[in-house]
């Protein structure tokens, strides 16, 4: 059977054209970009390094992530490396649910703790059905990488984690903000600090705790939406930012961020979801841009 020339010529363009973008998205750069996303009244952050790993922190509240993961990995690329649940509240937990339905994740880092919501039973579900490596969180620890013996994403870059101090896994609480894990990345001579929805009691831990060294960050994403029961005057100092990224809701009922919390942040490049949308900071582990 003599075959068409017309598809020929079709499968022929396509075939070019799905080559060109994937030129393209390789040739995106070298850096490190930390992504943080606009998912209304709720956090997720998306880093990629540049090795290509890519890593997901909270998913929002709604499936909104989908289409927001759409515009930063390309369409063939159905794999996230690492994702990593602060804390299991509805505004960080149920995007992650929508992408654990949507994309092959291979590891999971959060904390274990347990929670009597729909969507952690959901959450509960999915990760078994999955089958991706589990890692249960705790201050030390070396994360998201193969090896025990570092703490290395790539070849300059790594994750420390410095809360919670102790293995919460098993344990049942009503109110799971103060068990964020909080996180600071390090690319370089750049580092980002994650707080999730920690508040202040946490924080004051933090800074007069057996880690105070390791909160020095550039960037640092703003705990609890800009809640007043988060960032202190004295964990802003301990952490001296050079940029503060706050997640919020446009017109949230809130009121977050709080007039308190943008004081304490006063001389300090403030970035807002709510203003801004989506916020892109990359790096050459030297220097970064927000874009």
């Amino acid at each position: 059977m003599r075959k068409n020339p017309v598809f020929i010529i079709l499968g022929t363009l396509i075939s070019f054209n799905l080559l060109a973008w994937m030129a393209v998205w390789e040739l995106r750069g070298s850096g490190l970009e930390v992504t943080f996303f606009d998912v209304g009244q709720g956090d997720a952050a998306f880093i990629e390094t540049p090795e290509r790993m890519q890593i997901l922190i909270d998913g929002g509240p709604t499936s909104v992530i989908l289409e927001k993961l759409g515009k930063e990995m390309p369409f063939w690329d159905r794999t996230i490396d690492w994702i990593i649940l602060t804390h299991p509240e509805k505004d960080h937990l149920s995007g992650l649910i929508e992408v654990l339905k949507s994309y092959n994740v291979k590891n999971i880092l959060w904390t274990g703790i347990v929670r009597d919501t729909a969507e952690y039973r959901e959450w509960q579900k999915l990760i078994k059905e999955e089958g991706a490596g589990i890692v249960i969180a705790k201050a030390g620890m070396c994360a998201l990488s193969d090896s025990a013996q570092s703490c290395a994403l790539s070849e300059s870059a790594h994750v420390d984690i410095l809360y919670p101090f102790e293995s919460l896994e098993g344990k049942e609480l009503k109110d799971s903000n103060d068990t964020s894990i909080i996180a600071k990345l390090v690319f370089g001579k750049i580092s980002f600090l994650f707080t999730g929805d920690a508040t202040q009691s946490v924080e004051k831990e933090l800074v007069r705790g057996p880690t105070p060294h390791n909160l020095d960050s550039d960037v640092l994403k703003v705990g609890h939406h800009g809640s007043k029961t988060s960032t202190s005057k004295e964990f802003v100092k301990a952490v001296s930012p050079e940029v503060a990224v706050i997640s919020a809701g446009k017109n949230n009922s809130y009121g977050h961020p709080h007039r308190e919390v943008l004081d304490n942040l006063a001389g300090i490049n403030i970035l807002r979801t709510d203003l801004d949308g989506d916020i892109k900071i990359i790096s050459d582990g030297v220097n970064y841009t927000v874009n």
